[in-house]
């Protein structure tokens, strides 16, 4: 059974981006979440912990020394920070490496508690050589190689529940035998090229909780089948219906719903699990606080 320890979640909204007026991308959303699960006591500020900065060697294990040293220094050609869609500052450079940092630490607590989490990362569009769509550095490929490494997993599952197919995920990860990678995603949205998972579902547009719940079933199990020993959440909520990158038509309770078929599931086989926060730009943007302070909600409702 796994170890009943203090549960530890890692935070990294104390770096900010120098975003100009008017960008889209809810830049506030993560200090605002942190923020409401302390106010309605979802977590307790000594279950709460900084992230710290993942090392170049750390990054490398992902993505090239010339993508990383390019981010470092600030010469990243201009079409890959157009496809990022983050100017470059070195706030940026610090808080990517924060982000896969908290993904580190976050699976290495779940190793010992059972479930942890990065109140940020899920950065599942950054690929070996690039960044894109708001994504610099890839933490879970980052984070699922760290504990492949050092042989704290020998199988792990990514279950990757963002509206957005995680096509970084997949041209890091897809060819390794211990690495199984579910995505549910809309069909029609970003990216519009994909990178093949072990098991894509596509969604069509303006799908509600029933077909997404139903398709989730399939999905998980064969996750199941593969019998992980470890499992990467991306709890993005950009599925919920007041999302403006979504497309689809999920509920808060069919986001709740979908949360506890992972993780409760996943404390009965015993698997350990980290979350990462994935997207959200619902309007407005206290709406994709709230889903993602629910996912928190389960956790609290399953592990006590």
């Amino acid at each position: 059974m796994l170890a009943s320890k203090l549960l530890r979640i890692y935070y990294s909204d104390h770096y900010t981006l120098p975003l100009p007026e008017g960008h889209r991308f809810p830049i506030e959303k993560y200090k605002m979440l942190r923020d409401f699960l302390l106010s309605e006591n979802l977590l307790s500020r000594e279950q709460i912990f900084e992230s710290p900065l993942a090392s170049h060697e750390e990054l490398l294990l992902a993505h090239t020394e010339t993508y990383v040293n390019q981010m470092r220094e600030g010469h990243v050609p201009r079409e890959i920070l157009q496809r990022i869609g983050f100017p470059w500052s070195f706030g940026l450079y610090q808080r990517s490496c924060a982000t896969v940092g908290g993904a580190i630490a976050a699976a290495k607590s779940a190793r010992q508690i059972g479930i942890s989490g990065n109140l940020a990362g899920g950065t599942h569009h950054a690929h070996a050589d690039r960044g894109e769509g708001y994504c610099v550095f890839n933490d879970i490929a980052v984070a699922a190689r760290v504990l492949l490494n050092e042989d704290l997993a020998k199988r792990i599952a990514i279950i990757d529940l963002d509206v957005h197919q995680g096509n970084g995920n997949s041209s890091i990860l897809s060819n390794q035998k211990e690495i199984f990678i579910l995505s549910l995603h809309g069909e029609k949205n970003y990216p519009f090229k994909k990178v093949p998972s072990t098991l894509d579902i596509a969604l069509p547009d303006g799908t509600g909780d029933e077909e997404f719940l139903r398709a989730l079933d399939q999905g998980l199990l064969a996750v199941w089948n593969f019998c992980p020993d470890f499992i990467f959440y991306q709890m993005g909520v950009d599925p919920l219906k007041e999302d403006l990158l979504g497309k689809l038509n999920l509920s808060f309770e069919g986001l709740i719903e979908r949360d506890r078929m992972v993780i409760q599931t996943a404390k009965e086989l015993s698997i350990p699990v980290s979350l990462a926060l994935g997207g959200g730009y619902a309007q407005p943007i206290e709406l994709s606080v709230q889903a993602y302070a629910n996912t928190y909600r389960v956790l609290r409702e399953v592990w006590g």
